[in-house]
């Protein structure tokens, strides 16, 4: 990153990097994908991944504040300093500093993380879904606003910016899907009470991580609608640069690869974790070169 970074002020070209080191220590397969995307791109990933992760450092983070009042407030005075900042064109807050100049830089739709924050504030308390457009709205205000904000990051033509809205719904649906149980630790349960009650799962099985038939079905379901919404974003990432290509079928391959492990499991990600070994990242990352998932 240093390269692309030569012409920036010292002060910029530092807060660009501590994006950067966010990324690699919060998420590293997503800090990989990153890496194969062209250079000149890399550091506002990283400055729009420094500034989500700041508002999930304030929900869930260890240093979080106590009563859920006092982390809605306090994703107030996150999001009003990104306000401040792009009305001012900077900032002192060195992540808020990076995105802003990302923003500026490549004409991004920042408006979008305000829906983003919406839905951050919905996990401050306890989250129940009642249905499947309450989970639909969640999602486009979170998973779907960042999709937006990539998407002419990543150079896809307008007509295709929805088609990275659901991609990004494709990832925290498969998320949602794998951290279950511990989303039920935290308060929450992502999977609508419509769909709990179609097909008879009641939410005693998740709090005793004992999971019924009904449970692996709805699982089987929910898996089937995120590879729906994965198989459909193909056009769409074949649609733009070559350059970009890479890093995104490494996401896809990834996030396939943990649908396609609970499936092995037998959608039982209540008792056993659907996560990937390093040999099995490493086969995502050659199955997503090879066969252009």
């Amino acid at each position: 990153m240093g390269a692309v970074l030569q012409g920036f002020d010292p002060e910029l070209r530092a807060s660009y990097d501590l994006c950067r080191r966010i990324q690699l220590r919060h998420d590293p397969t997503y800090y990989w994908a990153t890496r194969r995307l062209p250079a000149e791109v890399r550091p506002a990933v990283h400055a729009l991944y420094g500034y989500v992760r700041g508002a999930d450092e304030l929900v869930d983070g260890p240093r979080r504040p106590r009563d859920p009042g006092a982390r809605r407030a306090a994703l107030d005075r996150w999001q009003a300093e990104l306000e401040q900042g792009l009305e001012r064109g900077r900032s002192p807050h060195p992540v808020i500093a990076a995105l802003v100049d990302a923003g500026h830089r490549h004409d991004l739709p920042l408006a979008g993380l305000r829906t983003y924050m919406d839905s951050m504030r919905v996990d401050c308390g306890p989250v129940r879904m009642g249905t499947r457009a309450e989970l639909d709205r969640y999602m486009d205000g979170s998973a779907a606003a960042v999709g937006r904000i990539m998407a002419p990051l990543l150079g896809a033509p307008g007509d295709l910016h929805e088609d990275f809205a659901r991609l990004g719904v494709a990832f925290q649906l498969t998320n949602f899907i794998r951290d279950i149980g511990e989303d039920y630790a935290l308060g929450r349960v992502y999977l609508p009470r419509e769909d709990l009650e179609r097909y008879g799962v009641e939410e005693a099985e998740i709090a005793s991580r004992r999971p019924g038939p009904g449970f692996r079905s709805l699982l089987a379901a929910e898996v089937e609608s995120a590879r729906r919404l994965f198989n459909g974003s193909a056009p769409a990432v074949a649609a733009v640069s070559p350059a970009v290509q890479p890093g995104i079928k490494l996401a896809r391959s990834v996030y396939m690869r943990v649908l396609d492990r609970v499936e092995r499991i037998g959608f039982d990600v209540l008792r056993r974790r659907a996560t990937l070994s390093p040999p099995q990242m490493c086969l995502a990352a050659v199955g997503s070169l090879r066969r252009g998932r």
